[in-house]
Formats: C-alpha cells, sequence, structure tokens
C-alpha cells in the first residue's frame, strides 16, 4: 500500500478559510462543501502540525479524497457544539488529544494541574474528564445512527479491563463505557483508512470486525459463533480473563497484563478477546507498520504548522515543536513505565533522508523560522533506522525488548543512517542549529563513539536530557532499563566528547520516584549516588501509574506480570511523596519530609552537617538560618513528563 500526499505551501495565509480542516460552516463554503463525510472531535486545540494526532489523521483522510472537519474542545454540556458542521456521511472519529485526560488533568499527587499544555493560554478546564467517554455520548446524541470511532492515545491505552490510577479501580474497556462502534489503537493510518473505504463503499459498520488494529464490541454468544480468523493458523483468539475476574484478582489482571503482551508483534499477533458482562471486546491483531514511502507521504501532506487562526493565544505544546523535526516512530526499548511502545509498537518506522529535508526546507519559509531546530528526533533519537536484521526473525519474535536484558544480536544497531541524516540536516541552508532534545538511549549510544562525538559536536545546546531513572540495578530492571554502568560510560564519553569540541556542556539526567519494585531504602541509596557526583537533579517524575503499562500491573497487583514474584510499590500519597523528596535533598522545601524518609529508612546518620550527610538537622548545631528552611520550592512534576511537548522524550 503507497500512500499519495497531496502538495500545498507549507506556510498558509493566517485567514485563509482553505488553508485548515474545516472548524465551521464558513471554512465549508470556502470550500463548496454542503457536508462532511468525516468529523473529527478532538480534545487538544486544532493546531494543523503533525505532532497533533488528530490533525495527522485529519490531513490523512483529506489526501484519500475525504471531506473532513474538526471540531476542537467542544462545550461538552449539550450535544449542539459538536453538530455546528452537519452530520457527517460516514462517520464521526472521537480523540481525547495527545494525552489520556486524566493524566493531563491530574498530577500523580492526584491534585489538579495549573495548565493544560494543548489549550490556549495553557488555560485548564477546556476539556472534561474521560472526554473519549463524554464525546462519544455527545456524538451519538448529536448524529443518532452515525458510526463512532474512537481513537488517539486515551482509547489505545484503555482498550482493555485497565486499572484506573486516579479512581483506584479497575475499570472496562472504553469501548464498551463510551458505547462506541469501534475502537482504532496504535497508530491509525492503516485501520482508519480501510474503515473509511469500507463504509463508503456500503458496508454497514456492524460487519467491520477484521480491520487491523481496531477493538470491537460483541454481544454475549456472539464470540462462540466467530468466523475462523485471517489472521492466524487455527482461528482461535486468546481469551484474556474477564473484566469481571481482573477486578476481583491481583493474579487474573497480571496474567491479562503478561498475555497482552505477548501479542503486540503484528508478525504473529493473534486476536484476544476479553469479556466483560453480558458483552465481550474483541481485539484484531496491531496494524502492519508503515514503510518509509509511507512515513514519507504522511509528512509531505498540507500542514499549514499552525494553531487555527480562530486562537487569540499560544498554545504552549505547539510552541514547543514548531520548528522540530520527527525523523521516526516506534520504540523497541520496551521500558515498563512507557506507553509509547504499546502506542506506537516496537518497529522503528523511519522517514527517508530527502522527506526530512523537504520538511526542514518548509520550516525555513515559515517567517519565524530563525534557523534554530528545537528537535530532530521521535521518541527516541538515535534508533533511527534500526531494524531487525532478518524480517523473518522480526516477524516471529515475542520478545518484549531489543534492548533488554542485553542488546539482541540480531538487531541492527548502526548508526550511521542517522550520522547521514544529521549530516545533511546541518548542511542545509538557512539551519544553523539543529539540537536533538528527544531522548538518547545510552546503551545504543556506547556503540557508535562518532554518534556521541557529534552529538556534542553539533547537536547539544549546552545541556542534553537523558533518563538514568534510577542507580538500583535491581530496580532498573524491573524498569527494562540497562544497568546505571552503562549511564556512567556515556556520560563520561560525552563529557569527553564535549571537551573536545571545546564545549562546557552537561547532562541532565530524569529520574523517576515511587516506581514499582524501589523502596525508601533503594531512594536513599540513589540520593547518596546523586551527592556523590554532585547531581542535583530538577527533573524528578513522581510515578504516575498509566493505563497498560507493565509497571501499572506492578503497582496495582504487587505481582511481576513476568515472573510472579511480590514487587513492593509506595502506594499512599504521603509514601510517594517521600520517596521524591529524596531527590530534592538539596532544597531546603523539601528537608522536612527528606529527613521524615531517612528516620523512616533507619538512615539517622545521614542527617547533619558532615560532607556525607544529606540533609541539614531541623534545629541546633548545622541546620540553616530560618530564612533559608522554606525557600521556594522546585516545581518538577507540574506538568507530565511530555506535557510540553507532544511526544515523549524518554528513552
Amino acid at each position: 500500500m503507497t500512500f499519495v500526499a497531496l502538495r500545498r505551501s507549507a506556510h498558509a495565509a493566517p485567514r485563509d478559510l482553505r488553508a485548515f480542516l474545516p472548524t465551521s460552516r464558513a471554512e465549508m463554503d470556502a470550500r463548496g462543501w454542503d457536508a462532511l463525510d468525516i468529523l473529527i472531535v478532538c480534545g487538544d486545540a486544532y493546531v494543523d502540525h503533525p505532532a497533533f494526532g488528530a490533525s495527522l489523521i485529519g490531513r490523512f483522510l483529506e489526501g484519500r479524497g475525504y471531506r473532513v472537519g474538526m471540531v476542537a474542545q467542544p462545550d461538552w454540556q449539550r450535544p449542539d457544539d459538536v453538530a455546528r458542521l452537519g452530520r457527517p456521511r460516514l462517520f464521526v472519529g472521537v480523540t481525547a488529544g495527545n494525552l489520556d485526560s486524566m493524566l493531563n488533568k491530574l498530577t500523580a499527587q492526584k491534585k489538579v494541574r495549573s495548565e493544560d499544555q494543548y489549550s490556549p493560554g495553557g488555560r485548564p478546564g477546556r476539556r472534561p474528564n474521560r472526554a473519549s467517554i463524554v464525546y462519544a455520548n455527545l456524538c451519538r446524541q448529536a448524529f443518532p445512527g452515525v458510526p463512532v470511532v474512537l481513537g488517539g492515545i486515551e482509547a489505545s491505552l484503555r482498550r482493555i479491563a485497565h486499572y484506573d490510577y486516579w479512581s483506584d479501580e479497575v475499570r472496562r474497556s472504553v469501548l464498551l463505557d463510551a458505547k462506541a462502534d469501534l475502537l482504532v489503537f496504535g497508530m491509525g493510518e492503516r485501520p482508519i483508512w480501510e474503515i473509511a473505504r469500507r463504509l463508503a463503499s456500503g458496508e454497514p459498520v456492524a460487519t467491520l470486525r477484521d480491520v487491523r488494529g481496531t477493538a470491537v464490541p460483541l454481544r454475549k454468544g456472539a464470540w462462540e459463533a466467530l468466523p475462523r480468523s485471517r489472521f492466524t493458523t487455527d482461528g482461535r483468539a486468546v481469551f484474556l480473563p474477564s473484566y469481571e475476574e481482573v477486578r476481583a484478582d491481583a493474579g487474573a489482571f497480571s496474567r491479562m497484563s503478561r498475555a497482552l503482551q505477548l501479542e503486540q508483534n503484528p508478525g504473529n499477533a493473534r486476536p484476544l478477546l476479553q469479556p466483560h458482562g453480558a458483552e465481550a471486546v474483541y481485539f484484531n491483531p496491531p496494524a502492519e507498520p508503515l514503510a518509509t514511502a509511507d512515513m514519507d507521504a504522511l509528512y509531505d501532506l498540507p500542514f499549514t504548522r499552525r494553531p487555527h487562526f480562530a486562537y487569540a493565544e499560544p498554545i504552549p505544546a505547539y510552541e514547543t515543536v514548531k520548528h522540530s523535526i520527527v525523523t521516526m516512530r516506534g520504540c523497541f526499548g520496551g521500558c515498563s513505565f512507557c506507553s509509547i511502545t504499546e502506542h506506537e509498537g516496537r518497529i522503528i518506522q523511519s522517514r527517508s533522508a530527502e522527506s526530512v529535508l523537504r520538511e526542514v526546507r518548509a520550516l525555513r519559509r515559515m517567517d519565524d523560522f530563525a534557523g534554530t531546530l528545537s528537535d530532530v528526533g521521535g521518541p527516541t533519537a538515535n534508533m533511527y533506522a534500526m531494524r531487525c536484521q532478518s524480517d523473518e526473525i522480526e516477524r516471529a519474535c515475542r520478545r518484549l525488548s531489543c534492548v533488554h536484558p542485553g542488546i539482541c544480536e540480531n538487531l541492527g544497531t548502526d548508526h550511521g543512517p542517522l550520522l547521514e541524516l544529521l549530516a545533511r540536516v546541518r548542511a542545509e541552508p538557512g539551519v544553523k542549529r539543529a539540537y536533538i532534545a528527544s531522548g538518547i538511549r545510552y546503551d545504543l549510544a556506547e556503540r557508535s563513539p562518532e554518534f556521541v562525538r557529534v552529538l556534542a559536536r553539533h547537536h547539544t545546546g549546552g545541556q542534553l536530557s537523558v533518563a538514568p531513572e534510577h542507580s538500583n540495578d535491581d530496580v532498573l530492571a524491573k524498569m527494562k532499563k540497562p544497568g546505571v554502568a552503562s549511564y556512567e560510560r556515556f556520560a563520561a564519553s560525552f563529557a569527553c566528547a564535549s571537551e573536545d569540541a571545546g564545549k562546557d556542556q552537561h547532562l541532565v539526567p530524569y529520574f523517576i520516584s515511587g516506581h514499582p519494585g524501589s523502596t525508601l531504602a533503594d531512594m536513599v541509596d540513589l540520593a547518596c549516588w546523586l551527592k556523590a557526583r554532585g547531581l542535583r537533579p530538577r527533573q524528578v517524575q513522581d510515578f504516575i501509574p498509566t493505563p497498560m503499562a507493565m509497571a501499572t500491573s506492578m503497582y496495582h497487583t504487587g505481582l511481576d506480570p513476568f515472573t510472579g514474584e511480590p514487587v513492593y510499590s509506595a502506594k499512599t500519597l504521603a509514601d510517594k511523596r517521600l520517596q521524591k523528596a529524596l531527590l530534592f535533598y538539596w532544597d531546603p522545601a523539601h528537608h522536612d519530609e527528606a529527613r521524615e524518609a531517612l528516620v523512616r529508612a533507619g538512615r539517622r546518620e545521614l542527617i547533619g552537617a558532615g560532607p556525607q550527610c544529606l540533609v541539614p538537622p531541623a534545629s541546633g548545631k548545622g541546620a540553616l538560618p530560618r530564612r533559608m528552611q522554606r525557600g521556594p520550592a522546585t516545581r518538577p512534576g507540574s506538568a507530565p513528563r511530555g506535557a510540553r511537548a507532544t511526544r515523549p522524550r524518554r528513552a
């Protein structure tokens, strides 16, 4: 399958009513449309940029010849707002946006965030809780009989029975709670095109039961009569433990999590089925990944790369990515706390150098481009063009990570294509600087001293973000991250490369507190490790159990889903705060909680004025002056990691 892209200027006039997907009747009239084929309802502000999922899918469908409209952040109190463009002919696509709506609203401490990066002016309150469910309900009211198709990361990661951290309960598949007709999971171009084609040909939505990358609702008894699957040799689906079982039994939840992870490779995944009382959800195998030509065609689509002209206030997430370039999608790291693999897949899908350079030239024509590319990367920048060296082995593999517990011997780790791409980007007229702000997988970078040299010399603006996450190798194993020795080797090589380049540059390491497997004693050891190296982290993520992640399964069940071994997790908000406070041992605003943590861990010797101590005493000899004891607190974690960009930056 080859995608053919429409070509148009990347820089459209601000008030050109034909420049964006229509959001109003006036914009439809400007195109001469009396009705839409497809309406997309989205929880984010409408930014016509390929880093925003709803816009990417909308432009993709437009490029296939469909009339597509966009309703962004509608009033969810009544159906009138979603109906302002009229009844669509084929279906309504519903997405909560680039982040899960609950993650977007609440912190790890379950406090309401002060900012929404995907709304005008960063103002919160522009989308409802559990937006996929609310929007789907609005669309059913507004358009009776029109198929409703869920998509986006919220729907993708809540497609099975899942643990919801914010309500502290196991919830049903969002497909059933939203009463939608179909759910598209993962990156949706292939399935959404098949859905559109088949509906346009006259097929009723009830017959669309075999589209890869989709989940469908079934009535009780229907699964016994299912036709043979076209994706497996025996035609049998894998039956997951039912919603009722996983809600009542931690062991059943853990088995469900394991089974789901083993069926994520499009080359060998079997269909899945999960009963929910009188209903069930049938999951087709994941969609096949896009080829390079398909990726190129996506990014050749006529994006204006701007927010819709109706917005008077800036949209913070757009400001972060407007001069960035996505070179690839997917991640084979398989980190247990991360959702990239579950959503984008383990197979790396890369654009050609020519496609990337076309986008660089389009950026250069934008009036606010001053020569700096803020990021040239993706979920993990140095996985560009890396694949299994054997298609046959790749399609048969059920390994969850290509790099953990060690780098697979079948994985191609050549950084040559990336180095060539970066050299060509640097050579483009008008490009003064091209930074890599995406994640760097340092165990891969170790294999290419030349990449580290080029990274330090050309693509680091004084600081480079990396994610060692912890110092304890047992905790890192639960995260499916390389041991801390790998990070230390990379840090040393990057320091040498920076010195050779004549640059004063530093790593900015990210850490997670409260991750399953990490005890209070482990966090004390991490704090001591940080102090011994003179590190004062400002980027600390208090672990948030997001739907469908393996770490979330550990947090909820207390079990490792692959070994069955018990796993400790800090469960109360107070315990989570104590773990996080230890990483801010240097900040007076956190000293009270850090002292409490040290006392609980039996490490009182680390409270004092000595060079080996972590925090000073509250009073007496060595105590800080009273005016310093409640200094201004840092604000790490005030927004979810990645909320200031439209893709996660961890690797």
